[in-house]
């Protein structure tokens, strides 16, 4: 049975997307994908690259953060934010408050490692437990950055499509059509527990948080503050490609082809209208729909743009690499 958020009209009005994926959330999932040995043609060679870069001592981790359960959370998995202050925000948090949130994940598991015990005592423990974390993030989420940021800019725009065309519904119904269903008024969750209960929001709406990682399974937080929260798939993720390396920093032959007033015309009119359609931008760039197919494959194939499919549509939005190669200065 699945988990079950009921919804009022104001919590379809509160209901909103967040703007891009949470770190401390992506670590969290992250974490829980190198345990296991599913979904080898999205994850396969990511784990076994980030395994390979890991030291041993991660298991440690491995120890707060199962593949499936109630993981230690001590300062908020979805808490905004820059990674490096959060992990030093994580190391600076009172005894009181790591040994409260100790306990209560404790509560939740059958048996518990006895070196959390000394958590909330030892300031020693909790920075290695934080430095951990900081190292699996270093080495197996943050390498992909700049192409999440890409593809965060794009779903946005894909989603935004969703509630302009079809109301928050049809927002909700188009998360992740595997595991989460809008039944009115009722959103239908189904998770990798088999956790089965009755959510209501009672005004508060829901955050909608896009995960790289988290392609399969959503993760929520009923009861988080100031709003509940569950994540869904960054559109474009599902085929794990985003997760191979990140392409070389010299110019390649694509690239060197963008040279000509009409690609360049290309590239900034995607800039102004991320998730465009083909068909728009041929009308935003003044130039055939034909044609702008051809420029905005070899934009993406130089890793300027990114495309994203909705249904039999193409969406096209620019990479970090585009927007810095957009705004960078005129020569002389």
């Amino acid at each position: 049975m699945p988990l079950r958020f009921h919804f009022t009209a104001e919590d379809l009005a509160r209901t909103r997307v967040a703007e891009a994926p949470r770190p401390l959330l992506e670590l969290d999932i992250a974490l829980r994908l190198l345990q296991e040995r599913t979904y080898p043609v999205r994850f396969g060679a990511w784990r076994k690259e980030a395994l390979r870069r890991l030291s041993p001592r991660v298991r440690m981790l491995f120890e707060v953060t199962p593949s499936v359960g109630a993981s230690l959370d001590l300062l908020g998995s979805a808490t905004v934010g820059d990674p490096r202050e959060l992990f030093e925000e994580i190391r600076s948090l009172p005894r009181g408050h790591v040994r409260k949130e100790t306990e209560a994940w404790a509560v939740q598991r059958r048996t518990i490692p006895s070196w959390t015990r000394a958590l909330g005592e030892d300031p020693d423990v909790l920075r290695q437990l934080v430095d951990l974390m900081e190292h699996v993030h270093r080495e197996a989420v943050a390498p992909h950055r700049e192409r999440v940021g890409a593809l965060a800019a794009a779903d946005r725009a894909v989603r935004m499509r969703h509630a302009a065309r079809g109301g928050r519904g049809a927002l909700l119904n188009s998360l992740n059509p595997r595991r989460i269903r809008w039944e009115p008024p009722v959103l239908a969750v189904t998770m990798a527990s088999g956790r089965d209960a009755d959510v209501h929001l009672g005004g508060r709406g829901l955050l909608l948080i896009p995960s790289l990682f988290g392609v399969e399974f959503p993760a929520l937080e009923d009861t988080a503050e100031p709003q509940p929260w569950i994540t869904y798939p960054l559109s474009g993720a599902e085929t794990g490609l985003v997760l191979s390396p990140a392409a070389p920093a010299a110019p390649s032959p694509a690239l060197s082809a963008l040279l000509g007033a009409t690609r360049a015309t290309v590239l900034r009119s995607i800039a102004e209208h991320p998730g465009c359609t083909t068909t728009e931008l041929a009308r935003h760039a003044g130039i055939s729909p034909a044609s702008a197919s051809e420029h905005a494959t070899v934009l993406r194939t130089a890793g300027l743009t990114t495309t994203t499919r909705h249904r039999n549509t193409a969406l096209h939005t620019v990479t970090p690499a585009g927007v810095t190669l957009l705004n960078a200065p005129a020569g002389r």
